[in-house]
């Protein structure tokens, strides 16, 4: 761990008293469930980061009370680590040297519900968010599979992308992200309004440049979506489906993921609804689009195995499709078996089934693949989140390798550095950001990489590394 702030000796009575009125949790059980995400994920991670703990947490309830939080903090030179859900897989809400946990959670008040956008505190959970929208007639542009228990400030703090995104992008696409405002890290914290390009700073820094308090984010009507699961004989029709259904213009979609027939075996509560042994083709459809999407099945050779509507899920007692999609997938494998894993991957060529399949072949049978199609600056791309069956992490970094000669890039998931899953990849201009809302470096200490060597700049020079 590189950054340079150490475990605190702080004497957290005398914290604790400082922090009222928040009201603060101390037990130290109940400290260490807060210091965790989903690393676990990650056995590499896992072996890192299980021992990482923090030593108080605090729940704020309004901006003012985290203000006061950060005050303390900032009086004290105690690391501070915002919290969410927890739903993160990289440690992102991990405390590696300990201090002050901020849980947002009680920050979860949808403001202000326009045309095309919402306005929320940062700790809203997205299934409230939605379930807000709907009757109103509009919907998130995109949410996780975790969307139950995921807040929306962790959502822009830490992902990317995930249900939507295949129609309205990733994230970070100019339009999804409106405005956000965050907290400085002061003895007289200032919240600061980044709009449009600006907030791009904040999105995805892992609470490293600010602490968040309020997300404003474009929304899109909402359809009668239906879930769907089309099964294959093979991998490659499959994907080839897939492909066919992301590039369609006469079908709409807001999910579109393939699995292999492997990886669905893991899938109990699917048992009577999709065929066994068969590769899987998941989706969101509108209803008015299904008959058009029951003929491009066909038309690739599969068979519709599973059509509902929400109302028709809910009775039936079926889980959500998303529930099968981006990293749901691994989690409903490592449910049931912890020596599973997964990696990130970029697929070439989004059209070309071979590179797949000959990927697939050079790999081996100890990686069984999971492609997710989504639109980046209008295109649309595929990634690959395997499950791999984890022997150790020579072997891994050989899959890697075999991955990165067939030309996909690879997003390393097994890294707690906020740089090694490319999005901040030695990015100074959010590292500038953070030298001007966290002078001290308190939020987030050692999960950049980059800051340690630009902390000494001020926050213009460190800017200017980003145009050189």
């Amino acid at each position: 761990m590189t950054d340079t702030i150490e475990k605190p000796q702080a004497d957290w009575s005398e914290v604790a008293a400082a922090l009222a009125p928040v009201e603060i949790i101390d037990e130290p059980v109940l400290v260490k469930k807060r210091s965790r995400d989903f690393f676990w994920y990650s056995p590499i991670l896992n072996a890192q980061l299980r021992r990482c703990f923090g030593d108080l947490v605090a729940q704020p309830k309004t901006r003012e009370e985290m203000a006061h939080c950060l005050a303390v903090a900032y009086a004290r030179d105690l690391p501070v680590v915002l919290r969410g859900g927890g739903t993160g897989n990289y440690g992102q809400a991990v405390p590696l040297k300990g201090g002050l946990i901020i849980e947002t959670t009680g920050m979860n008040r949808i403001l202000e519900i326009g045309e095309g956008y919402v306005r929320v505190e940062a700790g809203a959970l997205m299934a409230d968010i939605n379930a807000a929208l709907i009757p109103q007639g509009w919907e998130m542009a995109m949410f996780p599979s975790t969307q139950d228990i995921a807040t929306i400030g962790g959502f822009v703090a830490g992902g990317s992308g995930g249900i939507g995104s295949i129609a309205n992008g990733a994230l970070r696409e100019k339009g999804n992200i409106l405005q956000l405002k965050a907290l400085s890290v002061e003895a007289d914290p200032l919240e600061h309004v980044f709009d449009a390009e600006e907030a791009l700073q904040i999105h995805h820094a892992w609470g490293l440049n600010g602490a968040i308090t309020e997300v404003t984010l474009r929304t899109v009507p909402t359809r009668d979506w239906v879930g769907c699961m089309a099964s294959f004989d093979d991998y490659r029709a499959a994907y080839e489906a897939g492909y066919a259904l992301a590039i369609s213009d006469s079908i709409g979609r807001k999910l579109c993921s393939v699995v292999d027939a492997r990886i669905a075996g893991y899938f109990p509560k699917l048992e009577g609804h999709i065929q066994a042994g068969r590769d899987l083709l998941v989706t969101l459809v509108p209803r008015e689009d299904m008959a058009a999407f029951r003929d491009l099945v066909a038309a690739q050779g599969g068979t519709l195995d599973l059509a509902m509507t929400e109302e028709e899920r809910a009775e039936k007692g079926v889980p959500h499709v998303f529930e099968f999609a981006y990293n749901h997938t691994t989690l409903q494998v490592l449910k049931a078996d912890r020596s599973a894993t997964y990696q990130q991957l970029g697929v070439p060529d989004p059209a070309d089934a071979d590179a797949v399949v000959s990927v697939a072949e050079a790999i081996g049978d100890d990686v069984w693949h999971h492609h997710e199609f989504a639109r980046l600056d209008g295109a649309v791309m595929t990634a690959d989140l395997p499950i791999i069956w984890f022997k150790d992490e020579a072997r891994l970094r050989e899959i890697d390798g075999i991955y990165a000669s067939h030309g996909f890039t690879v997003w390393d998931a097994h890294t707690f550095h906020v740089e090694g899953g490319g999005l901040k990849n030695a990015d100074y201009r959010h590292l500038a950001w953070k030298k001007r809302m966290d002078p001290k470096g308190l939020l987030n200490p050692g999960k950049s990489q980059v800051w340690e060597t630009v902390r000494h700049l001020t926050a213009d020079e460190i800017e200017a590394k980003a145009k050189d």
